[in-house]
């Protein structure tokens, strides 16, 4: 049953999307990925792994994965590339019912560090409402990569965005250890399902999910709620499995 929206709120959604891949890259599903992306109305989506270039063939929709995603539903997108391949790239993207009016992506790896990872951050003009900030990351499995890149993007965060801005943090933090929310704290940010249900949602594997990989930071928001995202057909899209919630903005709760 759908979940009745508050007024005032914005819906989020963040998904993995494993390169338009299900789990094991068994079969090639990004047409039915846009269809289930387009059925939560979410107002803003966070797409990780997301191939934004290559050679089209004819699995590929021969535009970037992103534009094809957001087509006539999503009117801004922007894309940040963190690793090329021969033939291809990806990265992070969002997707926008609002202005983007300013983009900017920043790498969070060393340079010998593979693949890349990186943080796509976006403006967001809503209203007559201060300016929305929104950081789609996709971090690092190795524990020690993932530490140094969440020690870049706190620098970003800290250099990029006002204090008193509102900020949403969202992505494939691959922090199967929990190690994060300690680290993000010191800069105002809490994660949604923990702030309100204690934990973190589990969304690894999407078929029976048991690790809680991803996550929805926010700071300086009036209010958050999780929303609950069925199994089907998630569990057959991606490897990973999305997250929701609605974000109230307005002054700080």
């Amino acid at each position: 049953m759908p979940v009745q929206r508050e007024r005032g709120s914005l819906r989020v959604l963040t998904v993995n999307i494993h390169k338009g891949y299900s789990f094991f890259k068994r079969r090639f599903v990004l047409h039915e990925l846009r269809e289930a992306v387009r059925a939560v109305q979410s107002d803003l989506v966070f797409l990780q792994e997301v191939r934004g270039g290559g050679e089209p063939d004819e699995r590929h929709p021969g535009v970037s994965q992103y534009e094809f995603l957001a087509d006539s539903i999503w009117k801004d997108h922007a894309y940040g590339r963190n690793a090329v391949a021969p033939r291809d790239s990806y990265g992070n993207a969002v997707l926008s019912h609002f202005p983007i009016v300013k983009s900017r992506n920043h790498c969070l790896s060393g340079p010998h560090t593979v693949p890349q990872r990186g943080v796509l951050h976006c403006v967001v003009s809503h209203g007559a409402l201060p300016a929305l900030h929104l950081m789609c990351v996709h971090l690092g499995l190795l524990e020690r990569d993932r530490q140094a890149q969440i020690a870049a993007l706190r620098e970003v965060i800290e250099s990029e965005v006002p204090p008193d801005a509102p900020l949403i943090v969202a992505g494939d933090f691959n922090d199967w250890r929990q190690r994060a929310d300690a680290r993000l704290a010191r800069i105002g940010l809490s994660e949604v399902f923990r702030q309100t249900q204690g934990r973190h949602a589990c969304s690894f594997p999407a078929a029976w999910p048991l690790l809680r990989l991803d996550r929805i930071y926010v700071r300086g928001v009036a209010s958050v709620r999780p929303l609950p995202m069925p199994r089907h057909p998630w569990s057959r899209l991606s490897d990973h499995a999305p997250l929701a919630a609605e974000v109230r903005l307005g002054e700080a709760a």
